[in-house]
């Protein structure tokens, strides 16, 4: 190799590698920072609704109070997803959309506005869940990172998925989720790249988290992991008849993952056709739903990470939770189960700015819990009881979300039992069918079309095509088409060999230098779309 190509490779080692590593490194820090401090506070403002919501019980003189204070809070909150539609939901959808180069946002007023109006949800008593607010303010963190530093659209849309993953993992304290779901839902890309600043950025974060939290709670170690669960069991042939009870119970389970999408959506229509206050005054009907919730059962309060928890039976198969005007636990289940289903559809429906990621995660468990007491009574072993509400939540989440990879992940992950694999494995295929069957689309995805549509991203778009040719020591050269992060609505339509000839690549076709690629691409900015394949490619006369 001559000095002249030995520089050449350097230079593009230090601009491809080493450059985007601490450029992801950063955003994970920045992530980390911000997330942790969100999350602390998002546990206060639970316990703090809780004593509220507690207060209120014993002193039924203060329920008008509560009810002017929720409708109240509620036009503020509406008010700000009205002048930021990027908090409208979750914001998952949204920030899905900014990784993929088809949404555009300002970083600042994202993150301080999703901050600011989901934590007021949380201490207001609405059932919201801190995870998906943490991968948006996430996904803000990168896009700040990038647009502090100058970096080009690629590498914006690198950061934003980075930054989303580590808000994700920092949530949940749990890095390999957050990573896959990154790749799977976020980015829908498993190319080198995604994977390396991710896990990069996911790194960073939970070093920063952890490091925060040993700093401000003293060393306590807050996370979703679920300790009280016991998975212990040999899977002998007892456990091959466990499987069939699974899939009975994945079966029932993704049905009203099934009743739950398509309630979302039905509820999304009826939710438009209200305009009291310039349509801001929808937001009273899901928070006074949620007020005269939380005053029946403590478990409709916060994400849900507390009722998932009080689900555990320790292997016993006896499920103890607070009762509901001491009625049975399997009816106090089912009104809690009907509760968050409720409040989730509307949450989702209306757009109010929270998590609805652990709230869904919560329907799953609760029906799971409902359905171990019914099956223990049919003869199911109460030593899988545990272990069955775990996967039901993981089936719920699978049909609605149609993420399979990061579900059996975070079966995994959140319980530390990597033995019984098969059930798990059973019901998440089982959730993901019955989607199918349904013809139910992936939830975020389908909401982040209605955004683009309601926004009307698209009416300034137009078909562009160009013809680029391929240069040494860049991030196209020497790599498979589906392994390039393209920009988003582009296709590679044509390959052009230096011989002259040409074909159709496929994902598998590696790239060379010398050949020319023929790229089709629905854009608004012809140049913006040159600039990043020039990233990709080269700039021509290098």
């Amino acid at each position: 190799m001559t000095n002249e190509k030995l520089k050449r490779t350097l230079r593009s080692f230090a601009d491809n590698g080493i450059n985007l590593v601490l450029v992801s490194m950063l955003t994970g820090i920045f992530a980390g920072v911000v997330v942790t401090f969100y999350n602390i506070l998002m546990s206060l403002g639970e316990e703090t609704s809780i004593s509220l919501y507690t207060l209120v019980r014993d002193n039924p003189a203060f329920v008008p109070l509560l009810f002017a204070g929720l409708a109240a809070g509620s036009l503020v909150i509406g008010t700000v997803a009205k002048l930021v539609p990027m908090v409208r939901g979750s914001g998952i959808p949204q920030i899905e959309g900014a990784a993929r180069g088809k949404v555009r946002f300002n970083w600042y007023i994202t993150m301080c506005s999703m901050f600011a109006a989901s934590l007021a949800c949380v201490f207001m008593g609405y059932p919201a869940g801190a995870e998906g607010p943490s991968l948006e303010i996430g996904g803000c963190a990168g896009s700040a990172v990038g647009t502090i530093l100058k970096r080009n659209q690629m590498v914006k849309r690198l950061q934003i998925a980075s930054g989303a993953s580590s808000g994700l993992a920092v949530a949940f304290n749990a890095p390999v989720t957050g990573l896959v779901f990154a790749m799977e839902e976020a980015f829908r890309s498993f190319s080198p790249q995604v994977f390396i600043c991710a896990a990069i950025s996911v790194v960073s974060a939970l070093f920063t988290r952890n490091a925060l939290r040993f700093a401000v709670l003293g060393g306590d170690k807050v996370g979703f992991t679920f300790v009280n669960f016991d998975f212990e069991f040999a899977f002998d042939g007892a456990g091959g008849i466990f499987c069939l009870w699974v899939v009975l119970a994945a079966v029932i389970v993704s049905l009203l993952g099934v009743g739950f999408y398509y309630a979302v959506f039905a509820t999304k229509k009826l939710f438009k056709k209200i305009t009291f206050f310039k349509g801001v005054g929808k937001f009273i009907i899901p928070f006074v739903f949620a007020g005269a919730a939380g005053l029946v059962t403590v478990y409709s309060i916060g994400g849900g990470h507390d009722f998932i928890q009080s689900l555990a039976s320790g292997g016993t198969g006896e499920i103890e939770i607070e009762r509901i005007f001491g009625i049975g636990v399997a009816v106090s289940l089912l009104i809690v189960v009907i509760i968050r289903m409720i409040t989730g559809v509307l949450s989702m429906g209306c757009g109010v700015p929270c998590g609805v990621f652990i709230p869904m995660l919560a329907i799953g468990a609760g029906a799971g819990a409902l359905l171990s007491i019914l099956f223990q009574k049919a003869g199911m072993d109460g030593v899988y009881s545990d272990y069955l509400v775990i996967i039901c939540m993981a089936s719920f989440f699978t049909c609605v979300v149609k993420a399979p990879i990061t579900g059996i992940v975070m079966v995994f992950e959140l319980t530390g039992q990597f033995r019984n694999f098969l059930p798990a494995l059973i019901g998440i295929v089982i959730g993901y069918l019955i989607g199918m069957l349904f013809k139910t689309e992936a939830i975020y995805e389908k909401s982040l079309e209605q955004y683009i549509d309601d926004r009307k991203i698209k009416l300034n778009f137009v078909k562009e095509r160009v013809r680029l040719l391929i240069h040494e020591h860049t991030k196209a050269d020497g790599t498979p088409v589906r392994a390039v992060v393209w920009p988003t609505n582009g296709l590679v339509v044509e390959l052009i060999h230096e011989d002259g000839s040409q074909t159709v690549p496929d994902g598998e076709t590696v790239l060379h230098a010398g050949q020319e690629i023929v790229f089709e691409c629905e854009t608004d900015s012809r140049d913006e779309l040159l600039e990043y394949l020039y990233e990709l490619v080269g700039r021509p006369g290098k």
